[in-house]
């Protein structure tokens, strides 16, 4: 299976470019995640993290 894959691949011109556009996909995502994550808020990261026990906003049926 793998051979088919690969010489049908390398019939494609210009395929080696898509495994470099994936990987800078992933690791800019990554990166901004990083960003996101460090530079956030204490106040939104705790208000955030205390939505799931807020009962304040839940209706009974």
């Amino acid at each position: 299976m793998l051979k088919f894959v690969k010489n049908h691949m390398e019939t494609i011109t210009g395929v080696e470019i898509y495994p470099v556009i994936s990987l800078l996909i992933f690791f800019s995502f990554f990166v901004i995640l990083f960003w996101w994550v460090i530079t956030a808020k204490k106040d939104y990261i705790n208000k955030v993290s205390n939505l799931p026990l807020d009962n304040q906003n839940t209706t009974e049926l």
